[in-house]
């Protein structure tokens, strides 16, 4: 039983499993309520505000990805744990990031929804709330500087020592390295080790911006200095004056365009577009690129004078592949970053992820790894990481939980995994419970207490035998 009663709203068009999850939450002392789709839930929880809900994704009318999302906007503060037998990586991303406790996927054992209501609830006010502003940020806007740079290898520990030899000049850095190596973090990084600390960071995606909206955001203009010109608006470079400004992405920018960068490189001032005179400018310019420049000015869609002048501090961030040491320490970095920003705990990856960790190639980089990351994080359902959390193309092994929630008989109860019939039904003068506890030590005891083997031969997952060796020592069956 509980220390305190929580109410706990089940949502799910399924009667059985309704009836099975009320049965199991008011087991452990809860008062539990249940709705059949997602309006009904609404109405229930303007009413009579439960300490939990607990919704199924797939359901009739409103689904209960929509239903989150309403229910965070009428009460931010109450947690929403999903749950769905139809799980996608999309579906679970987009769940945590619209603030949901955690994902489930059907079937799961009884101990897991027992668990993730424990800690909804041994969390408390801890739980982490849902930001007024979206992770990461918009095209140009004033980015901030809470990315650390992770590693330890040569290669990176001599780049970070130049950027701070330079980070207190106005030479202009440019900083290379392939898609996902963490260009952006690193220009954050100077910027955090120079004297402008205190000033403005604006960074600018050159690449995710048209060729007329790029001249506008980079420079300004005046009120009627073109249709739908209503307001005068500071370029980003008058908003990084005192700063440092990052051009991501220059070698994106249009040949015109790059005419006029070099005059405000060169000049320190800036003309805004319909502005009768230029305003002086003090800004550190940082660029990044993954193209070749020096190809591109062979080929003319770049000028030379304009890459002469960026190349000033060139700084080449080596791929993740070149750098292998700094593997586990970024692993590390991002599970401990998505247990804080989901709200779960931090788990390590079996010894079999590492294995495939340490020999991948990361063609993606530093930001294939943290996208990686953060899937196995939402769906991984054991205690360690494993490979089918990671990757599409690594099958989890057929599993046989025990006792489980899923659509069970009329009367409600969990079905047992060894046969169709109740838990409590003998066999000679042995329970299906003893029977299976008797079949997992045999086969322990066979294979040296080899977990992966043992599991093999009974046909179940390391993790669902796990689970039960966690049950027989909290029970104190085994040691």
């Amino acid at each position: 039983m509980s220390e305190q009663t929580h109410t706990i709203l089940i949502v799910d068009d399924e009667q059985n499993m309704r009836v099975a999850l009320f049965e199991a939450l008011s087991r452990n002392g809860h008062d539990v309520a249940v709705a059949e789709n997602g309006q009904m839930a609404l109405e229930m929880i303007a009413k009579h505000p439960p300490d939990l809900v607990v919704t199924d994704i797939k359901m009739p009318g409103m689904d209960g990805l929509e239903l989150l999302r309403q229910v965070k906007a009428l009460r931010p503060e109450l947690p929403v744990v999903i749950m769905t037998g139809f799980a996608t990586v999309d579906t679970a991303v987009e769940a945590m990031k619209q603030g949901a406790f955690d994902y489930l996927l059907k079937p799961f054992p009884v101990e897991v929804i027992e668990e993730t209501v424990a800690r909804v609830f041994a969390l408390g006010s801890k739980l982490p709330q849902p930001s007024a502003k979206p992770v990461g940020h918009k095209t140009g806007e004033v980015a901030s500087l809470e990315k650390p740079i992770i590693g330890k290898s040569p290669k990176l520990l001599q780049l970070m020592a130049r950027a701070k030899s330079v980070a207190s000049s106005k030479a202009t850095v440019l900083i290379l390295g392939e898609s996902g190596t963490g260009k952006e973090v690193f220009a954050r990084f100077i910027h955090n080790e120079s004297d402008r600390r205190n000033g403005p960071f604006v960074a600018l995606n050159c690449a995710a911006l048209p060729e007329g909206l790029l001249e506008s955001e980079l420079f300004g203009h005046e009120k009627g200095a073109f249709t739908g010109a209503i307001v005068t608006k500071k370029g980003k470079f008058e908003l990084a004056d005192t700063g440092t400004l990052l051009l991501d992405e220059i070698g994106e920018i249009p040949l015109h365009l790059q005419a006029k960068l070099l005059r405000v490189l060169q000049e320190e001032e800036v003309d805004r577009l319909g502005g009768r005179a230029p305003c002086k400018i003090d800004v550190h310019v940082l660029a990044t690129t993954n193209r070749d420049l020096e190809q591109a000015v062979k080929e003319g869609s770049f000028r030379q004078d304009l890459y002469y002048r960026l190349n000033v501090i060139p700084l080449k961030l080596p791929p993740l592949r070149e750098r292998r040491e700094d593997v586990g320490l970024l692993v590390d970095f991002f599970i401990r970053k998505y247990a804080v920003q989901y709200g779960k705990p931090e788990k390590k990856p079996s010894a079999a992820v590492w294995a495939r960790l340490a020999d991948y190639d990361w063609p993606g980089n530093v930001r294939e790894m943290e996208n990686l990351i953060e899937r196995a994080m939402l769906l991984s359902q054991g205690s360690e990481l494993e490979l089918w959390d990671f990757w599409d193309d690594v099958e989890p092994p057929t599993r046989i939980d025990a006792p489980a929630v899923e659509a069970s008989p009329p009367s409600g109860h969990f079905a047992v995994a060894l046969a169709n019939t109740s838990a409590a039904m003998e066999i000679g003068t042995q329970t299906l419970r003893e029977v299976e506890r008797q079949m997992i030590l045999q086969a322990l005891q066979a294979n040296d207490n080899n977990r992966t083997h043992a599991a093999e031969i009974l046909g179940i997952s390391v993790r669902t035998l796990r689970n039960k060796l966690h049950e027989y020592r909290s029970q104190g069956i085994i040691d």
